[in-house]
C-alpha cells in the first residue's frame, strides 16, 4: 500500500515533488526546538491547491495520516508527524506566490508557503503594512501562521493572525477545496467557516492562500525603555500610555530585570538604564504628527507618578533597533543560562501583577533551586512565564502549579504558540469537558476518518 500511495504522489507532484531518503526528510520530522523527533513515510510537496487536493485525497483513501507544514517554526510541536513511520508530511513551502495586492482596498492574496518577510517587504513596497510581527517572521510561512492564530509583538494594536484574515482557501480531510477568497469586511452571508481553521493547527483542513488585511505604513514611530518597580507599576504606565497614545500604541513588552541581567550577561548587549526590578519597552507608531510629543508625555507622567524610576527615548531607528534587540534576545540568553521549562500563558491585563505575585513565591517553594524568567507581551496579556530548571526538577508538577495558576486568574495555558502535541494534555485537563466535546464534535464532522494532524490539538 505504501509503495502504491508513494507512486500516487510522484504522479500527483511531479519531479522533486516527492522526499523519502533518511537524509532528505530530517528537516521536516524534527521541530524548530528540537523537543519533537518523529519519522515520516514520506514528504509531498504540492505546487498548487489542486496538486494539495489530490495529495489528502490519495491519502484519505489509502487510510495515511498527513501532517500539514509550513516553514515548521511553530514551539508546539504541531507540524511535527509521529513515530510510526506512517505518516505524510504535507509541505506547502513550494506554494509561494503572492497572488494580488490590492492597494486601494489594503489587502493581499498569498499562498500559504509564502514567507512572512517576503509578504511583508511586499506589502511595504506599496507603503502598506503587513502587521503581523513575530521573531521566525524570516522562516514562518503565512498558511502556519494562519493555522496557528500567530500572535507575536503587535497584537495590542493589530490583533492576533485571526483580525488580518478575511478569506481563506482550504482543502478538507476529502480533497475537497473550499474557496472562499473574498476581500470583504462585511460578510454576514452565513457561517464565518473560515474561523474554523484559523488557530486549528491544520486539524480541520489544510489552508492554502489567505486574504489578508492591510493597514497604512506608519510615517513617524517612537520607542521608549523604561525602569519599573513593580508589575503594577507596569499596568499604571500601560494605561497613561493608552490614555496619551490611543491607538498608536502597538508594542508594549513587559521584562523582568532578571531577563535583562542574563541578556547583558551572555550577550554582551547593555540596557541603556541601570539594573532594575523591572522594565517595559513601548513602542507607537502613527502618520499624524504629534507622537513623539505625547509619548514624552506619558513618560513624563509616569516618572511623576513614580510608575517608572528612569526612561530613555530612542533618538534614531538604530537605537530603537538596540533596544528590541534587547527584548529580541531574552530568550537566547535563556538558553545559555540552562534547560528551562516554557510557559506561553495569558491572563486578563489588569491580572498580570496578581498571577507573578502567586507564581513567583509558590515556583519557589516547590521547586527549590529554579530560576524564573518572565517577559512576554504585557500589553495583550501575555507573558512567557519561563523556569530554569535546576538539577531533578518535576517538570509535570511544574506545569500543573502553573497552568492551574493560570487559569485560577481567569487565563489561559496558551497565550500564541498554539497546544500542537506539546500541551494537548494539559489543555484537556484545564478547559471545560463542554469546550472539549465541542471540539471533538467539530473534528468528528469535518474529519471523521482522522486524517488531518491526528494527535495535535486534541488527543489522538
Amino acid at each position: 500500500m505504501s509503495s502504491d500511495l508513494l507512486s500516487a504522489l510522484r504522479a500527483i507532484t511531479g519531479d522533486g515533488g516527492v522526499l523519502t531518503e533518511a537524509a532528505d526528510l530530517e528537516p521536516y520530522v524534527t521541530d524548530w526546538r528540537g523537543m519533537f523527533h518523529g519519522r515520516a513515510l514520506c514528504v509531498a510537496l504540492p505546487r498548487t491547491t489542486q496538486e494539495v487536493s489530490a495529495v489528502v485525497r490519495a491519502c484519505a483513501a489509502a487510510g495515511v495520516p498527513v501532517v500539514p507544514q509550513g516553514g515548521n517554526t511553530g514551539l508546539s510541536g504541531g507540524a511535527t508527524p509521529d513515530a510510526s513511520g506512517r505518516q505524510v508530511v504535507l509541505c506547502l513551502k513550494r506554494m509561494n506566490a503572492i497572488r494580488a495586492i490590492d492597494v486601494a482596498g489594503e489587502t493581499m492574496e498569498v499562498e500559504a508557503g509564502c514567507v512572512l518577510q517576503t509578504a511583508q517587504q511586499a506589502a511595504r513596497a506599496r507603503a502598506l503594512l503587513l502587521p503581523v510581527s513575530l521573531a521566525a517572521e524570516g522562516s514562518a510561512c503565512v498558511g502556519g501562521i494562519v493555522a496557528t492564530n500567530a500572535g507575536g509583538t503587535n497584537v495590542l494594536r493589530y490583533g492576533m493572525a485571526r483580525a488580518r484574515v478575511l478569506g481563506l482557501e482550504v482543502v478538507l480531510a476529502d480533497g475537497t477545496v473550499v474557496e472562499g477568497l473574498r476581500a470583504l469586511r462585511k460578510d454576514n452571508a452565513g457561517y464565518d467557516w473560515k474561523q474554523w481553521f484559523i488557530g486549528t493547527e491544520g486539524t480541520l483542513g489544510v489552508v492554502t492562500a489567505a486574504i489578508l488585511q492591510l493597514a497604512p505604513l506608519p510615517r513617524h514611530t517612537v520607542t521608549a525603555w523604561l525602569a519599573l518597580p513593580s508589575p503594577e507599576a507596569a499596568i499604571a504606565v500601560l494605561r497613561a500610555a493608552r490614555q496619551e497614545l490611543g491607538d498608536a500604541l502597538s508594542g508594549f513588552e513587559l521584562m523582568s530585570g532578571e531577563a535583562i541581567a542574563r541578556v547583558e550577561q551572555h550577550l554582551g548587549l547593555r540596557s541603556p538604564l541601570p539594573a532594575a526590578p523591572w522594565f517595559v519597552l513601548l513602542e507607537a507608531s502613527a502618520s499624524l504628527g504629534g507622537l513623539r510629543e505625547a509619548a514624552e508625555a506619558v513618560l513624563a507622567r509616569s516618572l511623576e507618578a513614580g510608575d517608572a524610576t528612569d526612561c530613555v527615548l530612542a533618538e534614531s531607528g538604530q537605537q530603537a533597533a538596540a533596544l528590541w534587540k534587547l527584548r529580541e534576545c531574552i530568550t537566547e540568553a535563556e538558553a545559555r543560562t540552562g534547560k528551562s521549562m516554557k510557559h506561553d500563558v495569558s491572563v486578563p491585563v489588569s491580572a498580570i501583577p496578581a498571577f507573578l505575585a502567586a507564581a513567583d513565591p509558590a515556583v519557589a517553594a516547590a521547586f527549590p533551586g529554579v530560576r524564573i524568567n518572565a517577559f512576554g507581551h504585557a500589553g495583550d496579556g501575555n507573558i512567557h512565564y519561563n523556569v530554569i530548571l535546576a538539577p531533578g526538577t518535576d517538570t509535570a508538577a511544574l506545569n500543573v502549579l502553573v497552568h492551574d495558576l493560570v487559569v485560577r486568574h481567569g487565563g489561559s495555558i496558551s497565550a500564541e504558540h498554539g497546544l500542537g502535541q506539546y500541551r494537548v494534555d494539559e489543555a484537556l485537563r484545564t478547559r471545560h469537558a463542554a469546550e472539549t466535546d465541542l471540539a471533538r464534535r467539530i473534528k468528528r464532522a469535518l474529519d471523521p476518518g482522522g486524517v488531518l494532524n491526528p494527535g495535535k490539538v486534541l488527543p489522538q
